[in-house]
């Protein structure tokens, strides 16, 4: 007979090869049908001097991203904060440690735990996050919106549509519980039915997140940094097909970046990777750039991701290296 506890302990473990297995088979799929040979004369040809001013824009990008977190927390009561310092190293390494896990979610997981270590209630820890997470997917929405506005016949979709739907309903919810009392009031009786060990934390993230009602110039603030680091996503994708040689206006990336962002923060593999080349070549088809060009774009995109994600691998190898020193 099975041992239940031993079943569930393999499903995550399960779910993680289906992620693997999904990223690999539709990368592979989608290269081979944009043509490996066709897909490496157009990265070797490559300028990379757009190439690297994109690569200081992600730096930018981090930085803004860290800010924004950074508001939320300065939320909480003055007495209780954790230092700047530790803030932003917890925002850098978690990013380079969500690098290795499946989705945003991973790493979200680890700034939260990383967090909460700081003497920050656990609950405020997971809403700090949480609304970080969601003001993020807002902009993206916001951008996606206005690249519907410019390329109208990708409204006729009904699977961007639907997709569109799903996001704008998820932050909608989430602005209810933060400002409506009547709402509130019915997530927390909805989580009265969930198992025991489940509701006081419930209880105590909702309490937490409902906190941000009385901080309205700190969401809009981290609303608009959301959009700016969106914007400087657009960019750097534009620099990226310049460095490729694409002509494509930059109201082109306007219209379909976001749209792909939102393809890319699907939870069913690593950091996009599969999903967005699906997207990219998908999307750019329909400005006539050629497969090969949108597969190596969208490469050079997730690595970009990457990239900006390497100053918190320096500062996870210190913490590493003072930890066994300190053994030793």
């Amino acid at each position: 007979m099975i041992n239940p506890s031993t079943r569930s302990a393999g499903y995550p473990i399960a779910r993680l090869i289906l992620r693997v297995a999904v990223a690999a088979g539709l990368t592979a799929y989608i290269l081979w049908k944009s043509q490996p040979r066709a897909v490496l004369a157009a990265a070797a040809g490559a300028d990379w001097r757009p190439v690297g001013a994109a690569c200081l824009l992600v730096l930018v990008d981090r930085a803004l991203m860290a800010y924004r977190w950074v508001a939320l927390l300065w939320t909480i009561d003055r007495a209780a904060r954790p230092p700047l310092t530790a803030v932003i190293r917890i925002f850098f390494v978690s990013t380079f440690v969500g690098t290795f896990l499946p989705a945003s979610i991973g790493g979200d997981a680890v700034r939260a735990y990383s967090l909460a270590k700081l003497n920050i209630g656990g609950a405020d820890a997971v809403a700090s996050v949480f609304m970080d997470r969601m003001l993020g997917v807002a902009s993206v929405l916001v951008m996606a919106v206005v690249g519907l506005g410019i390329a109208r016949d990708l409204a006729a979709n009904t699977t961007i549509v639907a997709a569109l739907g799903v996001t704008a309903a998820a932050c909608a919810v989430t602005l209810l519980v933060i400002f409506s009392r009547r709402v509130a009031a019915l997530a927390s009786r909805l989580i009265a039915g969930f198992p025991a060990a489940f509701q006081d934390p419930g209880q105590r993230m909702i309490e937490s997140i409902r906190r941000y009602a009385r901080h309205h110039g700190a969401l809009a603030n981290v609303l608009a940094c959301s959009i700016a680091v969106q914007l400087l996503r657009i960019v750097q994708a534009y620099f990226l097909g310049l460095g490729l040689g694409l002509t494509l206006p930059l109201t082109a990336y306007l219209a379909f970046i976001p749209l792909i962002l939102l393809v890319m923060l699907l939870p069913v593999t690593f950091n996009g990777i599969g999903t967005s080349q699906v997207a990219f070549v998908w999307f750019f088809a329909r400005a006539g750039v050629p497969a090969a060009s949108a597969f190596a774009l969208s490469v050079l995109f997730v690595a970009l991701g990457i990239i900006g994600n390497l100053p918190g691998g320096i500062l996870y190898a210190v913490d590493r290296g003072e930890r066994t020193r300190a053994i030793h």
